[in-house]
């Protein structure tokens, strides 16, 4: 739809969101005291669609003294326009996005405006161009800038706050801040989840879903998909798109998954619910690490869009049950072996998800060994163990990490992280669409720490006698004379 955006459309919706933003209010002012020896209160590490909105979201609540970095180049923060590659949204059109409660700056208001109420009734499901369009918009609306090319190479607690150690475009410095928000997607707390037989191959052979893959180089070639999700299929149909020879999925699972109505007079199972969405990280433990085993036992559902986008073609063949696979090398080819049958790859896609663990991200080495991971928090009756669960670090009500030993490491306590790593205690996706109704709480928990941080200073602030005027010309001529000296009227 985006060809229909007339330059009176974005005119009507400047014009629009001016107004609503007038009627909003401005944003707070800056009420967090500076503290000697540091850069930044809040630094937010990812640029993409959570990344910008947590500043904005901050800034709503008067704190003002945040940056905001990303390691890709400008322009390919975030999966939209580089690694995500499903045609629709999974999610309901309708979802709360980085709007934080102002509607004049969704997604909706920015789609009808720019193309008619009609065309949003119209969309089964939000195309993903679509969104990354109006991220962009959104980006430059609320003003948010990002620092380009800027990794995040390590994390030192010191006495004003957290050293940050960063590389732009080879430069390496240092910032420090008094809080660390890890904004940083599906692999920013471990890594792309990577089946050992696929490691042990020449890298030439394979890819991983994570990766900017050139589907265009597979144009006649054979291509492999291991797995069974959404990325899985969204692979296998890019790869069809792209004329491929043929697609083979390999899926360790009997029958693909995908959502099913539920029986009439049913509610919906699952977590889908606006109950569930805000009161989910209340649950007790226990509840909380079965969702997590049946999600890691089970795997995701895939749209059925997305199945029917690869299945339309006909050099596309699934193969179920494909647990025990066997690979061999012959030239620049590689065999994979699957009940007795032999196919013949010149590429596999590896859509097998991602896995956390903080102790693989080289800029967190003097972290992870200090923060309270689920395994260490819960234990779960027999027959209930999850290796990968106990993984996840056990979060705070602000996605604060905690300490493994009370008192040895209280400043992680200034390091929030809204990544994947968080679906655990909070259940959801962070940094997925439908973990934007967190933001406020995220938020929310970050201006509290800083708040109570310089507790002495805001008790101060607060009771503090205001300046008194002494000049009584406003009210003088009101004043109510002394009824004694006053003459009674004959």
């Amino acid at each position: 739809m985006r060809e229909k955006m007339s330059s009176e459309a974005r005119q009507k919706l400047d014009a629009d969101v001016a107004k609503a933003f007038r009627w909003q209010g401005n944003a707070p002012d800056n009420w967090v005291p500076a503290r000697g020896g540091t850069d930044q209160d809040v630094v937010i590490v990812g640029g993409g669609q959570t990344g910008v909105a947590i500043a904005y979201g901050l800034r709503r609540r008067g704190i003002h003294r945040v940056s905001v970095i990303d390691k890709a180049p400008e322009g390919e923060a975030g999966v939209w326009t580089t690694i995500a590659r499903m045609n629709l949204l999974r999610t309901q059109k309708t979802i709360a996005g980085p709007e934080q409660g102002n509607p004049a700056i969704g997604f909706r208001a920015w789609y009808e405006t720019l193309n008619g109420p009609e065309a949003f009734d119209a969309l089964l499901r939000i195309p993903r161009l679509d969104w990354a369009a109006y991220l962009d918009w959104f980006r430059n609306t609320v003003g948010v800038a990002v620092a380009h090319d800027t990794e995040l190479l390590d994390v030192e607690p010191v006495a004003a706050g957290l050293k940050l150690q960063l590389r732009t475009k080879g430069e390496t410095r240092t910032l420090v801040t008094r809080k660390l928000v890890l904004a940083t997607g599906f692999a920013g707390s471990g890594a792309p989840n990577i089946p050992d037989f696929i490691a042990a191959l020449p890298k030439a052979l394979w890819s991983h879903t994570i990766e900017a893959i050139d589907f265009d180089a597979l144009r006649g070639r054979s291509v492999g998909v291991i797995g069974a999700g959404p990325s899985a299929f969204d692979a296998a149909a890019v790869a069809l798109e792209s004329g491929a020879a043929d697609v083979h999925l390999f899926s360790r699972r009997a029958q693909i998954s995908y959502p099913a109505p539920p029986p009439p007079g049913s509610p919906p199972a699952g977590k889908y619910y606006q109950g569930a969405y805000d009161n989910f990280h209340h649950l007790p433990d226990a509840v909380r690490w079965a969702h997590q085993k049946l999600l890691d036992d089970n795997g995701t559902s895939t749209p059925l869009d997305s199945i029917d986008r690869a299945v339309r073609f006909d050099n596309f063949h699934i193969h179920l049950d494909a647990r025990a696979l066997n690979e061999r090398v012959e030239g620049d080819r590689l065999l994979l072996s699957a009940d007795g049958e032999t196919i013949a790859l010149d590429h596999l896609v590896a859509a097998t998800g991602y896995r956390v663990d903080l102790s693989l991200r080289p800029e967190l080495a003097r972290v992870a060994p200090d923060v309270l991971l689920w395994g260490d928090a819960h234990q779960p009756d027999a027959g209930g163990e999850n290796p990968v669960g106990a993984r996840y670090p056990y979060l705070g009500e602000g996605f604060e990490f905690r300490e493994k030993v009370p008192g040895a490491a209280p400043w992680l306590a200034d390091i929030h992280c809204y990544n994947i790593a968080a679906s655990l205690s909070s259940g959801k996706y962070l940094s997925d669409v439908p973990s934007m109704g967190e933001l406020s709480r995220l938020t929310a928990g970050i201006s509290k720490g800083l708040f109570f941080a310089d507790g002495a200073q805001h008790a101060a602030r607060i009771n503090a006698t205001p300046p008194a005027a002494h000049d009584d010309s406003p009210y003088r001529a009101a004043v109510r004379r002394n009824a004694q000296t006053e003459e009674i009227p004959a």
